[in-house]
């Protein structure tokens, strides 16, 4: 499992380049090589599965660009690799999660307007928990999941299922 995350701190107009690559190490490079090592190693019926964003699917946060790009390109990996190990019997997948109580979202609980808001984007009105997500996690590696492959298991009642952008695509 790859759950590898980095945000970057600075917006679009402002990153600068050691970021965006810090950020890409982590997000992309990191899980692409743990793959690659982890796939020669894997038996034949394994499970590989990558925590990438809901926001790869939604400009809500667009000033996350590097981070959502670099979760794209994960998105992207999950796909191809899917394709290259199914003749394996292996399972690729990629968990795309919307706002999660984490340590990167630990400033909405100071912040009740932000968290309704955030809220406001799930489809059930909440803000997931990490153990909500590793449910996920745990049936995309578990036999029952080995029909399902490629990008883009999303944790729904989580994620922004609307395209009505009335609050900006800003939490803040």
């Amino acid at each position: 499992m790859n759950n590898a995350g980095i945000g970057a701190s600075n917006p679009f107009a402002t990153i600068a380049e050691e970021e965006f690559e810090r950020v890409f190490a982590v997000n992309t490079k990191a899980p692409f090589f743990l793959a690659r090592l982890g796939a020669e190693r894997l038996r034949d019926g394994g499970r590989i599965v990558n925590v990438s964003t809901g926001l790869t699917r939604t400009a809500l946060l667009p000033d996350l660009i590097a981070y959502s790009m670099s979760k794209g390109a994960l998105d992207v990996l999950t796909r191809d690799l899917s394709k290259l190990l199914g003749p394996r019997g292996i399972t690729v997948n990629s968990v795309a999660p919307g706002v999660v109580a984490t340590d990167n979202t630990a400033w909405l609980e100071d912040d009740e307007e932000a968290r309704a808001r955030a809220a406001g984007y799930s489809a059930l009105g909440g803000i997931g928990s990490t153990a909500e997500i590793a449910d996920v996690v745990a049936f995309l590696a578990s036999d029952d999941a080995r029909w399902v492959t490629g990008p883009g298991s999303t944790p729904r009642g989580f994620a922004d299922l609307s395209r009505d952008r009335r609050h900006g695509g800003s939490l803040t």
